[in-house]
């Protein structure tokens, strides 16, 4: 019965939410509340949330001062030399905007943080995708596969947690999964490659004194799902085509930039050469506090969350000394910290219900309980397989720690080597990152400003095929 139920409870957030029916954090907070009553254990929801909440405390306080520290250092101008080098690098062309998203997403993600990683990539290639009218969700669906690829390495997370549950070395596990996973990552590069075609297709290709033209637009026009089809083709056919979009921005750049420029500063100003908030003077001590920032969190010299607060605090009190622009600036990133905190703590809750009421070990026995018997000497396939729904619907955490040596154990009881159940163990780590149990996510989404219902329709089937790629691969190379 809770086998039933937890699976329900999974499938009726998912379709609320991409139908959008009901908020995330509506979702978060209220299904799993009623599912709890269902199971009858309605008088211990108040434990489950608090035990929820205490988990996650600290990945909510990291990402709250992560994003006041990102958002100043955004205000300052830290990153706009990479935008600039970035739209020169891929000439307003919106299949090599695509293409730098995975590479920039892939590079920063070497620090092993996926929150870093996407405030990072939004911060640089969100001015981008605005000015050239492409489509959000393919950036954070782009974004979030390349990170999950890089969220393999030892220091990420997953690695760590499967040598530590099946008593083994994580170099082990990881080195001999390099050529698989890098074949994952050209997947994402070729993936991103495609659906920058289809951008392109879509909106044209500017040059590079049109792409710096500021125009007005709403918000929801780059918001689409269907990028190159769909949705996406009728909104290129409204604006005349490929064509007719490139012909029509061309127009608006000889027109003169100087009104353009005066009308829409507010929406660029990650690129705006002129904003208040710019301190070229305190330039590279920006730069070298981030680096000194990334490079601590690395060593892991302090937990997480005192690093971001250390640094949002020193950020704010040498490039604003005066405590009413502080104020202003904290204000400026207020929606952000919210949204993203707001929903930490609402994922708290459904986590929480899943794993009090027993829905998450009662899920995982079924799974493996389902196995034919006929798959015994071929668990490394099972597990990779596995990996991709139950990391995506339970946390690393539940997974790693409750299934994997479930799983380990049946492959040891065919002949199959607990290294290769630990390797086959990751492969679904591109679809994880984008699941709703899953923080860094909502930072993605939330400064992208695409609903979570959109990224989730959008990104699973590529964030599949990815994960069977790197399964495929590791099966050919005899890793697996």
């Amino acid at each position: 019965m809770l086998t039933i139920l937890g699976f329900a409870m999974i499938a009726t957030f998912l379709v609320l939410i991409m139908m959008k029916k009901m908020s995330p954090i509506a979702a978060l907070v209220l299904i799993p509340a009623l599912f709890c009553v269902f199971v009858g254990k309605g008088a211990h929801l108040g434990d489950y949330v608090i035990d929820g909440v205490s988990s996650l405390t600290p990945t909510a306080a990291m990402l709250m001062f992560a994003i006041v520290y990102f958002g100043v250092m955004i205000d300052v101008g830290l990153f706009d030399p990479i935008v600039r080098a970035i739209l020169k690098f891929c000439k307003a062309d919106p299949m090599r905007v695509v293409v730098g998203t995975a590479l920039l997403a892939a590079i920063v993600s070497l620090d092993g943080d996926g929150s870093t990683t996407f405030m990072i990539t939004v911060s640089a290639m969100y001015p981008l995708y605005k000015r050239l009218k492409m489509s959000l969700v393919v950036m954070t669906g782009v974004a979030a596969m390349a990170n999950g690829v890089m969220n393999t390495l030892p220091w990420g997370g997953p690695t760590a947690r499967a040598a530590t549950a099946l008593k083994v070395d994580a170099t082990d596990i990881f080195v001999p999964m390099i050529p698989a996973l890098a074949v994952g990552l050209l997947a994402v590069v070729a993936l991103a490659y495609v659906l920058g075609l289809r951008e392109r297709r879509r909106v044209g290709t500017l040059t590079l004194d049109q792409a710096l033209v500021r125009e007005r637009e709403p918000e929801s026009e780059t918001v689409l799902v269907g990028a190159g089809a769909g949705a996406g083709a009728e909104a290129g056919a409204g604006r005349g085509g490929p064509g007719g979009a490139d012909r029509s921005r061309g127009s608006a750049g000889s027109a003169g930039s100087g009104a353009a420029d005066e009308a829409s500063d507010d929406d660029f100003k990650g690129l705006d050469p002129n904003r208040p908030t710019l301190r070229p003077k305190l330039y590279w001590f920006n730069a070298l506090l981030t680096v000194a920032l990334l490079t601590a969190m690395i060593m892991e010299l302090l937990p997480i969350p005192v690093l971001f607060l250390l640094g949002a605090a020193l950020a704010l009190t040498v490039n604003f000394p005066h405590i009413p622009d502080q104020k202003a600036r904290i204000a400026a990133h207020a929606d952000n910290v919210l949204n993203v905190s707001g929903m930490v703590f609402a994922a708290a809750v459904f986590t929480g219900v899943l794993t009090g009421t027993g829905m998450v070990d009662s899920m995982a026995n079924w799974l493996v309980e389902t196995i034919p018997e006929g798959m015994g000497p071929h668990m490394g396939l099972v597990t990779g397989l596995l990996s991709l729904p139950l990391t995506y619907f339970m946390s690393n955490d539940g997974f790693y720690f409750g299934v994997l040596p479930v799983l380990a154990e049946a492959g040891h009881a065919h002949g199959v080597s607990t290294l290769e159940i630990a390797r086959a163990s990751i492969v679904g780590q591109p679809l994880h990152m984008s699941s709703p149990l899953v923080p860094a996510v909502y930072v993605l989404v939330g400064m992208a400003r695409v609903e979570f219902g959109d990224h989730t329709k959008f990104v699973v089937k590529w964030a599949v095929l990815t994960s069977l790629v790197i399964l495929a691969a590791g099966i050919l190379f005899g890793i697996i």
